[in-house]
């Protein structure tokens, strides 16, 4: 199995609505985030994925939510927490890769055993002590 990752960041406010400390308040983060692609079929150049699209994908995504207020995203529902944040940048990129006729979606592994690349895992970084893993089933 091969797997690569890119990473790109972004600044943005928070708060979350039903949560009971300081982060109730209105503060902001500099999150940093991994894109993670697995899988054991390489293509005829040798490369699991060409790295530019999954970083420029990353970064578009991330670009949308760079210093905004994370609340005003109906997607949150009020709740912007890091696992929410995971799986709502997972679910962009596979949308704009598909734009571009990549499916990066998992599927089952072929009678051979081979496996298509697919987006494994979107780690979402509030700190560098605090990360969030999104993990499609």
């Amino acid at each position: 199995m091969f797997e690569v990752r890119v990473t790109a960041d972004f600044a943005a406010a928070h708060f979350l609505q039903d949560y009971n400390g300081k982060c109730e308040n209105l503060h902001g983060h500099n999150y940093k985030v991994y894109a993670h692609v697995k899988g054991n079929q390489l293509n005829e150049g040798g490369m699991l994925l060409d790295f530019t699209f999954l970083k420029k994908s990353l970064r578009k995504v991330c670009a949308s939510m760079d210093h905004t207020n994370l609340n005003e995203n109906p997607f949150f529902k009020q709740n912007p927490s890091a696992e929410r944040i995971a799986l709502y940048i997972y679910q962009l990129i596979i949308l704009d890769l598909e734009s571009q006729g990549i499916d990066l979606k998992k599927t089952a592994p072929t009678a051979d055993g081979q496996q298509k690349a697919f987006l494994y895992a979107i780690d979402v970084f509030e700190t560098d002590t605090s990360r969030a893993r999104y993990i499609p089933d």
